[in-house]
């Protein structure tokens, strides 16, 4: 288990040594291409260093890599923006957003699908600004006012993912917990539920309420969030909250066992129609 700085480059230098082999060059060959030394390449192929963004689109050029969605995906593992070198929206919040934070945005942001399973709280792409700011406030207890505002800020700005073209493909399973904690008062509550039940309405939104007559489940050891890249899995990754940081989890034998486990939940989970039935009845006694 690594941060996800570390993540990311190891992510990052693997993907290029793909594409080396694949574009039929060693490393030696690439490097002269490129006008280093070899051993350049061999740092940001295992992920020992850091590399910047001008290096990668050096090497996607010299491995005639002209997908632009995977130069794009390639060059926000570098810790970038696009291709074109604009900085993404929240580079904005560099000085507030804890670096861990910023990295799960930049994957959220290039994900194609993302599984996630809640059993506290309603996922951060559903979130009203009412609910956002109650959770946020109760995660940064004694935060000021403007920092709050930042914060809710930057999460609903992360729901324009669900809005892009094509949209990411969110898919979720909420524990009933998730649905009976009262966040924010009844009023706040309430208005949040009907949101769930507007989202759960939206083609590219799945969810599954696992109730509490599922009785114990794989997922009691806490939620987790696992991302999903359409232009190689090598990229998929699973992520873990915990009070101060987050960890990444990037090991095939990690990967599948989450992915299993994400399978179980939604097997014994409500379907999405009688979850979507579940939430607004929830609604209609909040």
């Amino acid at each position: 288990m690594q941060h996800g700085p570390a993540v990311r480059r190891r992510k990052l230098g693997a993907e290029l040594r793909a594409l080396r082999t694949s574009a039929g060059l060693t490393s030696g060959e690439a490097a002269r291409l490129a006008g280093w030394h070899q051993s350049k390449v061999s740092r940001i192929e295992t992920g020992t260093s850091g590399v910047k963004p001008a290096d990668v689109r050096l090497l996607l050029d010299v491995y005639g890599v002209a997908d632009p969605q995977l130069r794009e995906l390639l060059l926000v593992l570098s810790g970038t923006g696009d291709d074109g070198g604009r900085h993404h929206w929240w580079h904005a919040y560099r000085g507030v957003l804890p670096p861990t934070y910023r990295d799960f945005i930049s994957l959220e942001s290039q994900a194609s699908a993302m599984r996630t399973l809640e059993t506290t709280v309603i996922p951060g792409l559903l979130q009203t600004p009412e609910y956002a700011r109650a959770v946020t406030a109760a995660a940064t207890e004694g935060a000021s006012e403007e920092r709050l505002d930042t914060l809710v800020e930057v999460r609903l700005a992360r729901q324009d993912v669900l809005r892009t073209d094509p949209p990411l493909e969110l898919s979720a399973v909420l524990d009933e917990a998730v649905l009976r904690r009262e966040v924010g008062g009844p009023g706040v509550m309430a208005r949040q539920l009907d949101r769930l039940v507007e989202a759960a309405r939206l083609p590219q939104v799945r969810l599954r309420v696992l109730p509490f007559s599922a009785g114990a489940h794989i997922g009691v050891t806490g939620p987790f969030v696992i991302f999903s890249f359409s232009r190689t899995s090598d990229l998929d990754v699973v992520v873990l909250d915990h009070l101060t940081s987050s960890l990444y989890l990037e090991g095939k034998e990690d990967l599948r066992a989450y992915m299993e486990a994400f399978d179980t939940l939604s097997l014994h989970a409500l379907s999405p129609e009688d979850s979507l039935d579940f939430i607004a009845g929830a609604a209609a006694g909040a």
